[in-house]
């Protein structure tokens, strides 16, 4: 990751979003962005030029560009019309990213689009959060890793958030290994971060 001083950037081209520049590189806020908010509040997982990324819940793009930026390609899954519409000028200028309109939660709608992936990170709102992930895990590679940011209120509005985070470390701890878990307040409240490797 590129970091000038403490601030988070990505080294690709700017304006897509209105997004700061800073010394030639992409100001990646951890305001706009859950992923940049794990990588200034913990670890996250290091983006590499040879990675391939598979993007779950990809909205309008704003991270998904960054995630460009840093790896080879990004498939970015995104099920609802307005925000594909923005998807598709991210990457009408990152030839990296490949828009699939389909339902994260049924990967078997977009799986002839997909070859095995480094990385999945996954920012859905639903309640079945840790089930979706569960479904795309063919997707990952025996050494790859999974980050999933865990909207805690689309679980279960009525849930401490606390306890809906430790049933999702649980559920994904029968799978991977769980190796950091963050909260990513102040930035985005009732959201954590798990991050996660395959047990090879």
């Amino acid at each position: 990751m590129i970091w000038i001083g403490d601030v988070l950037v990505s080294p690709g081209e700017g304006g897509v979003y209105g997004e700061r520049m800073l010394d030639g590189y992409r100001v990646w806020d951890p305001y706009r962005s859950k992923l940049a908010a794990l990588y200034v509040l913990g670890t996250g997982v290091d983006l590499r030029p040879d990675m391939r990324v598979l993007y779950l819940g990809a909205a309008n793009g704003t991270t998904v560009s960054h995630v460009a930026d840093y790896v080879e390609t990004v498939y970015a899954v995104e099920i609802a019309p307005r925000p594909m519409q923005d998807l598709l000028e991210v990457a009408g200028r990152r030839r990296n990213v490949v828009p699939i309109m389909a339902d994260a939660g049924r990967p078997g709608e977009f799986a002839p689009f997909m070859e095995a992936v480094d990385l999945i990170y996954q920012d859905v709102a639903q309640p079945d959060q840790v089930a979706i992930a569960e479904r795309n895990l063919p997707f990952l590679k025996p050494d790859g890793c999974l980050i999933l940011m865990l909207k805690t209120r689309s679980v279960d509005v009525r849930r401490d958030p606390a306890e809906v985070l430790e049933e999702a470390r649980e559920e994904l701890g029968a799978h991977l290994i769980v190796v950091e878990t963050r909260w990513l307040e102040p930035y985005h409240r009732d959201h954590a971060a798990l991050v996660c490797a395959a047990r090879r």
